[in-house]
């Protein structure tokens, strides 16, 4: 059983990121001082939302210069840190050299963290922000499973380079961070696994994770005549950072943890926004069926290759999320609630 001393700063990597904003505010919020490790601690445009939220709160927030891919670069965003947060690590499908853009910022990232987590004495716990992805990498893969849903045992197998790069990347990152924590024994590792992560963003304005397009898609047209039929879990980003907060520090919390509020599908979440939304959006109504997808979908989408659609179009997605609910005390928000309120969001912002 690991203790957490809250008078001590904790580190936070990729700190202006989706999830980690929320988890910025929360420590804040708890009155801790957050150690920020970011690319560009200059750049005091981006960083204006975090300061805002260290303004409303009892605790600090400091800022260090870190880079996923720059070795020795987190040591003194670390030093004197009991905890590290490592969320820090690209999530987009749209990539021109998946080795380059994911799974070397994924797997060195994490091992250049980690690595420097070796090497400072006051760290006795890590908190790794993984996927499910790291879990399955086609929903066909479900039919794998002991008992037809996804639970922390399960491993993706199905991923590669040219096939899911992103699942990949998380799977090579979570499992070199096992690998590493197995190879020491001062601070133990806390992983978070979530499903689609949407919900409101600290800063709407500064979101690149790829559930933002899925909802502009959903808003602008582009899935009108219908959507495919894919399973989803998806999850709020308030929750998952919740989630990282009790990972850090409920003494007990150990092992993999997958959260995921819902298990869903792409009509489902579209079917969320219809009441309010539907007459005023092109929000789609209906399924595709999965011949026409497989004729059209490779030329309006290159992620939508036809090995994807065959192993993913027409399954259903099912995952066990009782231990972040048992272990965590994580209560999951309504799926009603989390897309609703990220769809206002863009909305006010004219995102959309």
């Amino acid at each position: 059983m690991i203790q957490i001393d809250k008078t001590k700063p904790v580190m936070v990597s990729g700190a202006t990121g989706y999830v980690a904003g929320w988890l910025v505010k929360k420590l804040l919020d708890e009155g801790l001082t957050v150690h920020a490790a970011v690319r560009n601690p200059d750049n005091r445009e981006k960083l204006k939302v975090l300061d805002e939220l260290a303004n409303q709160s009892s605790g600090t927030i400091k800022y260090f210069k870190s880079d996923l891919l720059d070795e020795g670069s987190y040591a003194e965003a670390m030093e004197g840190c009991e905890l590290v947060f490592h969320t820090a690590s690209p999530f987009t499908l749209s990539v021109n050299d998946p080795q380059k853009e994911l799974v070397e910022p994924a797997l060195l990232g994490t091992r250049n963290v980690l690595e420097q987590a070796n090497r400072t004495e006051s760290v006795k716990r890590v908190v790794l922000t993984s996927s499910v992805a790291a879990i399955y990498g086609d929903n066909i893969d479900i039919k794998n499973t002991a008992n037809g849903i996804f639970t922390e045992e399960d491993w993706n197998t199905s991923s590669s380079l040219t096939h899911g790069a992103y699942p990949y990347s998380k799977t090579l990152a979570e499992k070199e961070a096992w690998k590493i924590n197995r190879e020491q024994s001062r601070w133990d590792l806390v992983v978070i696994n979530p499903s689609l992560v949407m919900g409101p963003a600290v800063n709407p304005q500064n979101v690149t994770s790829e559930s933002y397009a899925i909802i502009k898609q959903i808003a602008d047209g582009t899935l009108k005549a219908g959507v495919p039929y894919i399973g989803w879990g998806v999850v709020d980003v308030r929750d998952v950072a919740e989630a990282h907060f009790q990972a850090g520090f409920v003494s007990t919390a150990s092992g993999r943890h997958i959260v995921s509020g819902h298990n869903t599908t792409f009509l489902g979440l579209s079917n969320t926004l219809l009441p309010k939304y539907g007459n005023a959006y092109p929000i789609p109504k209906k399924e595709m069926p999965k011949w026409l997808i497989w004729l059209v979908g490779p030329m309006l989408n290159k992620a939508l290759t036809r090995k994807y659609i065959s192993r993913n179009v027409g399954y259903g997605w099912k995952a066990d999320s009782k231990k972040s609910i048992r272990e965590l005390g994580i209560q999951y928000r309504s799926l009603e609630e989390t897309v609703n309120e990220m769809f206002e969001q863009l909305v006010e912002a004219d995102v959309l």
